[in-house]
């Protein structure tokens, strides 16, 4: 069970990434799914997420220039404009519930992160 993130990189503020999170093949859905990020020295926050019947939710600080998404049952997106050095850190997508395609429940499945810096 796994989740694979990509899209980091370098850019400079002001620039725009988007990031991809998608399953393994082995999971059937994933629920309950969020971006969080990991900036050197700091704790592990949350930027986005997003609910079945409840909707998004994100950090006051990236209101209004991150949008979350997902377009089927295994991926998950971070749509990021206007970037600044201060989002600069290593972003990582969660799933609270996942369920496998032999049936199997797995609870709190993390992504391996992807590194995003902001920088000019």
């Amino acid at each position: 069970v796994q989740l694979q993130a990509s899209g980091g990189g370098l850019v400079q503020p002001g620039g725009s990434l988007r990031l991809s999170c998608t399953a393994s093949e082995s999971i059937f859905s994933i629920n309950s799914v969020a971006w969080y990020r990991q900036a050197p020295g700091k704790q592990r926050e949350l930027v986005a997420s997003i609910i079945r019947d409840i909707g998004t939710n994100y950090a006051d600080s990236v209101k209004g220039r991150f949008t979350i998404s997902r377009d089927n049952k295994t991926s998950v997106y971070l749509q990021m404009t206007d970037l600044k050095p201060e989002d600069t850190a290593v972003y990582y997508c969660y799933a609270s519930e996942a369920w496998t395609r032999d049936g199997n429940r797995r609870l709190g499945v993390w992504g391996q992160g992807t590194q995003v810096t902001v920088s000019s």
